[in-house]
């Protein structure tokens, strides 16, 4: 679209149910699509999923371009953003691991984590999620680790402007030699970073799951929330990527599900949303079933917030 076109309409605010100090206690929203203009069609978008909270993409998940924005559509998006009061989010490319054992994945890894950074601060998000990666090439955990301290410390130091993002660590299914899939995996991670102030964690609830933390039952997700407390301390979980799991327990596949389809269920879902870590933490899904799939997830997790 061209930037000399008339951006869509800001999302409609929803009426969901203030917390006590008057906001949302958890935006619920999802990731949305960005081609052809960032406001003009992402938070047209989001504004017909109801949604109270946004994730984008600045680059190709899938790539290590590195694209300039559009001045006009970045203006828009933040402006839009902060007057109807949705917090936004960054995804980073998929390609970033910074304990690959191929020094070009290395270096494009750094050029692209700075670059969603960078535009994320333009755009005015609040955080931007990276996968945690995985030691490649049959090295150790304490090697790779030592190259993410060398790699990624000197991005966060940069995060100085009141406005910058989080960087916000994403945990995988725990498929081949992950760096961190387990809700203790983000100690070392951590520490390796010096757990800077900048630094915090995105859980996939899916991830975590397939990983091996079974959320279901009378205490699954309590259990679980709690030990990633006691790992990372207060305050670090500021994003959760909501999505059910098509595999069971322990499976190690990334394979998400609508909320209440999979073998996660509903349950935990609510339980997620009454736990003290998560309050104030946004929910994002990244489920199946295109538009109207995403906007059904989205009634659902607020139906099991304000209920």
């Amino acid at each position: 679209m061209s930037s000399q076109q008339s951006p869509a309409p800001t999302p409609s605010a929803a009426a969901p149910v203030p917390g006590p100090s008057g906001a949302v206690r958890n935006p619920v929203g999802g990731h949305v699509p960005v081609a052809g203009g960032l406001h003009s069609v992402g938070l047209s978008y989001a504004r017909e999923l109801a949604a109270e909270t946004v994730q984008v993409f600045v680059a190709n998940p899938r790539g290590w371009a590195t694209p300039t924005g559009d001045p006009r559509q970045d203006e828009a998006f933040r402006a839009a953003c902060a007057e109807q009061s949705v917090p936004a989010y960054v995804h980073a490319p998929y390609l970033i691991n910074f304990g690959s054992h191929t020094e070009a994945t290395v270096e494009r890894s750094v050029t692209s984590l700075r670059h969603s950074l960078r535009r994320a601060r333009q755009i005015g998000a609040l955080g931007v999620v990276v996968h945690t990666g995985s030691a490649t090439g049959g090295r150790d955990r304490a090697v790779a680790l030592k190259q993410v301290r060398e790699h990624m410390l000197p991005l966060l130091d940069e995060l100085t402007h009141d406005d910058d993002p989080y960087l916000l660590l994403e945990s995988t299914a725990g498929q081949g030699a992950s760096l961190c899939s387990r809700t203790w995996d983000f100690g070392p991670y951590f520490e390796a970073l010096d757990a800077h102030p900048m630094l915090g964690v995105c859980l996939d609830t899916c991830h975590i799951f397939a990983a091996g933390h079974d959320l279901t039952g009378p205490d699954g997700m309590r259990q679980t929330l709690d030990l990633l407390v006691e790992t990372v301390g207060e305050g670090r979980l500021r994003l959760i990527h909501a999505n059910d799991s098509k595999d069971v327990v322990g499976a190690h596949k990334d394979r998400h599900e609508n909320i209440g389809s999979g073998h996660i269920g509903e349950d935990p879902f609510r339980a997620l949303m009454a736990h003290p870590a998560t309050a104030g933490v946004p929910l994002v899904i990244e489920t199946p079933g295109g538009k109207e799939g995403h906007a059904a997830d989205v009634a659902r997790l607020k139906r099991l917030r304000d209920g």
